[in-house]
């Protein structure tokens, strides 16, 4: 396996609340950047359910 695979395969695995202390810098700064552009996915796939509840509401009121 390359650095990039070991990199891509030790984010993956992070759990939320589980133990960092083994972590380097770098590889917390890694898990940050990934958990971000999460963050944004769902916050976005949550934009869109919204908006399409919002519209199927708006179309049974009539």
């Amino acid at each position: 396996m390359d650095e990039d695979e070991n990199k891509a395969k030790r984010i993956a695995q992070y759990v939320i609340g589980q133990d960092i202390s083994e972590l380097s810098v770098d590889e917390i700064s890694e898990t940050i950047e990934a958990l971000e552009i999460e963050i944004d996915r769902l916050k976005t796939a949550k934009s869109e359910k919204s908006d399409h509840l919002s519209a199927a509401a708006a179309l049974f009121k009539s």
